[in-house]
């Protein structure tokens, strides 16, 4: 992740001087209310916060009598893509407002794994480099999500300009497995859930890059989730969390 933020600021960085003659932009910061598109990269991650006794035995209730424990959770990043509109609306010289609703594709991993070699009564094994296994529990999501952001604005100088940004998302989850019928699982087979909406807060920075017609955007920001997004269903794998956070990093490259 953070090679990735590096990438992206020294190559925007770099590419200032090539953009920095002339004042373009299409006029978009003349008008009151202006609008455009958005392409995204979405690294979506959990934060984990494990209930104290998390790796207590647990009863197996399809066998009673056998037992079997967590010895680490974690959650590996993962990476999606989501398309955008931006509506922005102009406050003064070095601030606006944005509504930028986004369509995001990227499903949300958690790996637990056990205190024994997995056998084949378990789904969802996975095997990392090191040879030790995992069951993998994955959260399918397509998310539909609102961001109210204010963007607060440098001066322009010639072509360039760079901005902070922060404010609060909206989202509801139209790919949600809330719904998925798991009853005829067998229990350490049962599906981890999430909530179908949330909110968030984002904040980031960007720099405006003006063209003769348009505006370019490229943004970097971090987005978290305000509450624990775990649905309870009564599954060891649900059981063993205390607090589930979902934590986004997002670049996004603006078109306006």
């Amino acid at each position: 992740m953070i090679k990735t933020v590096a990438l992206f600021l020294i190559t925007f960085m770099l590419s200032v001087p090539a953009f920095s003659q002339g004042n373009w932009g299409g006029g978009v910061d003349d008008e009151t209310l202006h609008f455009g598109f958005a392409f995204q990269y979405v690294n979506a991650e959990y934060k984990i916060i494990k209930v104290p006794n998390w790796n207590a035995p647990i009863e197996n209730i399809d066998s009673p009598g056998n037992f079997e424990s967590f010895t680490a959770i974690k959650s590996p990043p993962n990476p999606g893509f989501g398309l955008g509109f931006v509506s922005d609306l102009y406050l003064n010289k070095n601030m606006n407002l944005r509504f930028t609703p986004t369509l995001v594709f990227g499903d949300r991993f958690i790996r637990y794994r056990f205190n024994r070699t997995l056998d084949n009564k378990f789904e969802d094994v996975v095997e990392e480099q090191d040879g030790t296994s995992w069951v993998e529990k994955t959260v399918k999501s397509t998310m539909v999500e609102f961001p109210l952001l204010l963007k607060l604005k440098s001066d322009r100088r010639n072509n360039f300009r760079a901005y902070l940004i922060g404010g609060l998302k909206y989202g509801i989850d139209i790919a949600s497995e809330q719904k998925t019928n798991d009853e005829k699982k067998t229990y350490f087979n049962k599906m981890l859930k999430n909530h179908k909406n949330f909110m968030s807060y984002e904040m980031g920075i960007g720099f405006d890059l003006y063209f003769e017609f348009f505006k370019l955007s490229p943004e970097i920001k971090l987005s978290n989730s305000f509450k624990s997004i775990v649905e309870r269903n009564d599954t060891p794998y649900s059981n063993a969390l205390e607090k589930l956070f979902l934590r986004n990093l997002i670049i996004s490259l603006y078109f306006e």
